[in-house]
């Protein structure tokens, strides 16, 4: 069977498609090649024609993913409103269907958990905080303590998930900033009083 010039790009292509969407749903140790490539008609053999090893087509996947994850919030045509893009963000159908969503999860809970985080990480950190800077966190009296569970569980995960070093601990000082803020009301509010740093923190809980 003869094939087209590009038909080698072609395949290479939906190799990382699938495998993006697979990483994404079913994590790095869930997606398997040898179901990949059947689930495109090849072959496991073939996957080495492609790629140097898996960790070469994850990198190449989760890339896509972030790629496709910044498009929503950065192209001409993405909401200005940037409540949109947190409805969005957090609704019910970007939790139900990772494997069309934002790629930190799988980034941050095997990579970064695991010691081999991933530059990908940073870019995403980097532009999706950029576009959420105009945000003012709020909660109502009843959910201040989960919204700081969720904060708390949050910059931890986004601090394993960093290859910057510098990055991961400035993503540990905001949050931890942010949570000795004092309320709005009080005469300190405003006035960027940091917390206790880092090097003079005790054991950690």
């Amino acid at each position: 069977m003869r094939y087209s010039s590009n038909h080698k790009a072609e395949t290479r292509q939906r190799i990382i498609d699938e495998a993006s969407r697979r990483l994404r749903r079913d994590g790095i140790d869930g997606t398997g090649l040898v179901p990949l490539m059947k689930a495109l008609g090849l072959t496991h053999g073939g996957f080495y024609a492609h790629f140097e090893s898996k960790e070469a087509l994850v990198q190449a996947a989760l890339e896509l993913a972030a790629d496709q994850a910044l498009a929503k919030w950065q192209d001409p045509d993405a909401p200005a409103d940037v409540g949109i893009l947190i409805d969005r963000y957090l609704s019910t159908r970007h939790r139900d269907n990772p494997g069309d969503g934002c790629p930190l999860e799988t980034l941050s809970a095997e990579l970064g958990v695991r010691g081999r985080p991933s530059p990908t990480s940073d870019l995403l950190v980097e532009q999706m905080s950029e576009r959420l800077a105009e945000v003012e966190v709020r909660a109502a009296p009843a959910d201040q303590g989960l919204v700081a569970l969720a904060m708390l569980v949050g910059a931890l995960t986004l601090a394993r998930a960093v290859a910057d070093r510098g990055s991961s601990q400035h993503i540990l000082d905001a949050a931890r900033a942010a949570l000795h803020a004092p309320p709005l009301d009080c005469p300190l509010a405003g006035t960027g009083t940091p917390a206790q740093p880092a090097a003079q923190e005790e054991a950690q809980g």
